[in-house]
């Protein structure tokens, strides 16, 4: 019940009083107090519990520094001496003079004194002890914090994996680089991310111990969770212990998508440069002697009957004639395109427009079907409104051709968080294997069977907005195309239309 009652008490004070060393001074007094009551019942000198004056000096020692546990032994010595000597002047506390009983008092108090001083000397190592932990650990924090910031800081994105490839940590740069977050993706296969990993672990690891020079560089494709695909070029490093055994592996990447899309845009423009010299000679050489043959067959197919078998063979050379004019035409519309006309763009409204007049073409099936996803409010672009009516026009009949059993055509719009609005194109079609997903936009490279030439347009013309297109496809899947293009925040219209209310006055 007292020690109950004591822990009730103590309780108390620590929720009034959060200071620890105040609470163990009160309960070591508290204690010396008690002690002292159960030396005195218990016969002083021959008491038991003197003992227990040695365990609070000891203890003293665990909380306090060296001087308390000197304060605390001389306390327990003048208590017991005081309680010794009053019971003295009372009563004989052993058998002898009053001499023998100062003389087992004085022992009592040495022997008090003496484990005050080792416990002091116990406190004073304590302390220094716990100042160097303290130290060390400091010194510790300090430096993995400082190893922490490095990491954060690099530009690179940096992964560490255990040798089965499951990621142990994914840095700041690697989080903005792919867009996933550390918590989502850690203990994660980090092949979601690199390709045929474990194997490249393994080369990694042969040419660390065969000592040859620098790790080899890798690039693969990776999608981010919206679905973009980009272009990472990345080393694979060893990952040591203390013991220098292998315990997992560092990567570290970059980048590459906007490197590579510009060394693509170069060769296009090289090519595009070199159809243009050509562009001028193939309109005189072909166009014009193309138009003096239609109108020939022309003359000669009104002189014959109606329903005869040469006039069969000279609307097969007119249609043909066509076909090759739309090519002509085509192909310098890929070599010269005309100078942007700017304006202000409903997107959502020219797509819905785009759509309504695709709807009755005689190109859509009846097994086909076209689901729009447009946003209420008007999302404006600065964009050359014929130039985005083509692309939407090409991307819409090319997602029609790809589906000749029939299928959705999903369009949808909206604006990201970097203020683009992003434009996709979905289809449930055939698909494309990665290698024409790759030579999708070059000239002359047709998944649909047509010139090969109005995704290389449509492409050209996105650039030409400062825009992005991204294609994403399986064989057998469908393909959805993105396209991002720069939005016209309410700020610039808003400056826009106080200019020309400016102007106005």
């Amino acid at each position: 019940m007292i020690v109950a009652a004591f822990t009730i008490v103590y309780g108390v004070i620590f929720r009034l009083s959060r200071n620890i060393l105040f609470q163990a001074r009160l309960q070591l007094t508290v204690d010396i107090l008690i002690v002292t009551w159960l030396v005195w019942h218990s016969g002083v000198i021959q008491s038991p519990y003197i003992a227990l004056y040695i365990v609070i000096i000891a203890i003293s020692s665990l909380f306090f520094v060296a001087r308390d546990a000197l304060v605390t032994s001389v306390a327990c010595a003048v208590a017991f001496t005081a309680c010794a000597l009053f019971l003295a002047g009372h009563t004989t506390i052993i058998d002898g003079s009053l001499q023998q009983t100062i003389q087992a008092v004085g022992m009592f108090d040495i022997a008090f004194f003496v484990v005050g001083l080792l416990s002091a000397r116990l406190a004073e190592r304590q302390s220094r002890s716990d100042v160097r932990l303290l130290a060390a650990t400091q010194s510790l924090a300090n430096l993995r914090e400082l190893h922490e910031r490095i990491v954060e800081s690099i530009r690179s994105g940096v992964v560490t994996t255990d040798l089965d490839g499951h990621i142990y940590t994914f840095n700041k740069a690697a989080e903005e680089i792919t867009g996933y977050e550390e918590n989502t993706v850690r203990g994660k296969d980090a092949s979601i991310f690199f390709v045929d990993l474990k194997r490249r672990i393994a080369d990694a690891l042969q040419l660390t111990q065969d000592r040859e020079t620098g790790p080899p560089r890798y690039e693969t494709d990776c999608l981010t969770p919206e679905g973009l695909r980009l272009r990472l070029g990345y080393s694979i490093s060893p990952l040591f212990s203390e013991a220098e055994e292998t315990t997992g592996v560092v990567i570290t990447f970059q980048d590459l998508t906007q490197v590579r899309t510009l060394e693509e845009t170069s060769r296009r423009q090289d090519r595009l440069a070199a159809i243009g010299r050509m562009a001028a000679s193939i309109a005189h050489e072909i166009r014009n002697p193309l138009a003096a043959m239609r109108g020939s067959i022309q003359m000669l197919r009104s002189e014959l009957d109606t329903d005869s078998h040469q006039t069969e063979l000279m609307e097969i050379i007119l249609r043909e004639s066509d076909r090759l004019n739309r090519i002509i035409t085509d192909f310098l519309n890929y070599a010269r395109p005309r100078s942007l006309v700017h304006s202000k763009v409903d997107v959502a409204n020219l797509l819905h427009q785009t759509f309504a007049l695709l709807r009755h073409s005689p190109e859509i099936l009846q097994n086909q079907s076209i689901v729009e996803e447009l946003p209420a409010e008007p999302l404006i672009a600065d964009a050359d409104e014929g130039q985005l009516k083509q692309v939407f026009w090409n991307l819409a009949r090319n997602a029609l051709q790809a589906m000749p059993q029939g299928g959705t055509l999903r369009a949808q719009l909206d604006r990201n968080s970097n203020n683009r609005l992003r434009i996709s194109f979905s289809d449930t079609g055939r698909g494309m294997t990665p290698d024409q997903v790759e030579h999708l936009f070059e000239p002359f490279s047709s998944t649909t069977g047509g010139t090969g030439l109005g995704l290389s347009i449509v492409y050209q013309i996105i650039r030409d907005h400062d825009g992005t297109i991204n294609v994403r496809s399986r064989e057998g899947q469908g393909t959805t195309i993105t396209i991002e293009l720069p939005a016209f925040t309410s700020n610039e219209i808003s400056d826009t239309t106080q200019a020309s209310q400016t102007a106005t006055k």
